[in-house]
């Protein structure tokens, strides 16, 4: 599926692929290509290929889960009732800082596997849960043995504000410079982050205190992402356009002026159904005014314990149509070309396109809509990382 192709999905009917060195050489119809120089023809009976799926927002990396509060939940507790018995993201922050790097690879590693047979040969991944400078650290190193463990390509966030750890309860300030002074110029030095994100929101963090992030990550070369819009308006996709960012993730309130900002800034709008459903929210991210605005959309699993515990890609797909309104094409797109984008990958990565790394996956359906129509597809029936099946 190449975006410079002509209707629906770009798709090439007939169509072939050359691959030399793990990279895509030829595209085109099947006769256009015959006689080619390829070494070897495999041919795949008419099955559909599309770009490998790309995740661009998860926090895959984290000790313990929360299962427990799920059922707790059900039962009637209240988010203050879980708190109070020493549940949240609390919970999270000390199953993480107490499990050793080794033991975060290694609980993150069946997660991983279940989002590739899925489909995901790229994934962004995001710390957060340390909420110190040691344990950040750690998991960015967790994150990035991830990626020397599976073939799949791992992109690693630094989120630098996610919330406010209980030992900094009266001390918001020096929190924020804790992650401005040493946190972020650290992950940068050691080469573990190619971003940084924040959780710009009432029950997170202001405005003013995001920007201080940014000019910290500006300083520091590296990239800006940021969960705006999910609970309410507080202008942070505006904000991140302003810094250049990469995407603004959820958007639940966005507003025609947030729209604006990021289309101008050439911004991405990550859609994240998973904690949309999760959280049995009811104000749906404004698919129409990005649309209007020509913002691109791509959609994520969120994967995290508390509000997206998500691991199929695929039923990502379902709920950005059935939840979020997308058509299967805009779906599609939102998890393989625009999903480069919302990672600074879209040159190398996201399309069938001759030039890019040859991440596929090959599909047993009879059209493209039906990655979207089957509620959680479990997955291609063969996926290519770099050129190789694995």
């Amino acid at each position: 599926m190449d975006p410079a192709v002509p209707g629906p999905f770009g798709a090439i009917e007939n169509g072939a692929i050359g691959v030399i060195d793990g990279r895509i050489v030829q595209v085109g119809r099947r006769s256009e290509i015959a006689g080619s120089r390829a070494r070897r023809v495999e041919a795949l009976g008419g099955a559909w290929v599309t770009p490998g799926l790309i995740d661009c927002h998860t926090h895959l990396v984290f000790g313990g889960n929360r299962a427990n509060e799920f059922e707790m939940r059900l039962q009637g507790a209240s988010y203050e009732d879980i708190a109070k018995a020493g549940g949240g993201i609390v919970s999270t922050v000390s199953a993480t800082r107490a499990a050793s790097e080794q033991e975060l690879v290694d609980q993150a590693l069946p997660r991983l596997d279940a989002l590739m047979r899925g489909g995901v040969t790229t994934i962004e991944i995001k710390s957060g849960y340390g909420l110190d400078k040691k344990t950040e650290l750690k998991m960015l190193r967790a994150v990035r043995a991830l990626g020397r463990g599976r073939a799949v390509r791992v992109v690693p966030t630094l989120l630098a504000l996610h919330a406010l750890p209980s030992d900094y309860k009266d001390r918001r300030e020096a929190f924020v410079r804790l992650a401005t002074d040493e946190i972020i110029p650290a992950a940068k030095a050691q080469g573990l982050a190619e971003a940084v994100d924040a959780f710009c929101e009432g029950i997170g963090f202001t405005p003013a205190e995001v920007q201080e992030v940014f000019e910290a990550a500006a300083a520091a070369g590296l990239r800006i992402k940021l969960h705006a819009e999910q609970l309410s308006n507080l202008n942070g996709a505006a904000l991140a356009a302003r810094y250049g960012a990469l995407s603004a993730d959820h958007l639940e309130h966005l507003d025609e002026a947030g729209a604006e900002a990021m289309a101008r800034a050439g911004m991405v709008g990550v859609l994240l159904p998973g904690a949309f459903y999760a959280l049995k929210e009811t104000c749906k991210p404004p698919v129409d005014l990005m649309r209007k605005h020509k913002v691109p959309m791509a959609v994520a699993t969120d994967c995290n314990p508390g509000t997206s515990p998500v691991l199929s890609p695929t039923l990502m797909l379902s709920m950005a149509c059935t939840l979020f309104g997308l058509t299967p094409e805009e779906a599609l797109a939102g998890m393989t070309l625009n999903a480069a984008r919302a990672l600074g990958r879209e040159n190398e990565i996201g399309s069938i396109t001759t030039g890019k790394v040859a991440d596929l996956c090959v599909w047993d359906v009879t059209r493209p809509a039906e990655l979207c129509y089957w509620i959680g597809h479990p997955g291609p029936q063969r996926r290519l990382f770099g050129g190789i099946e694995a």
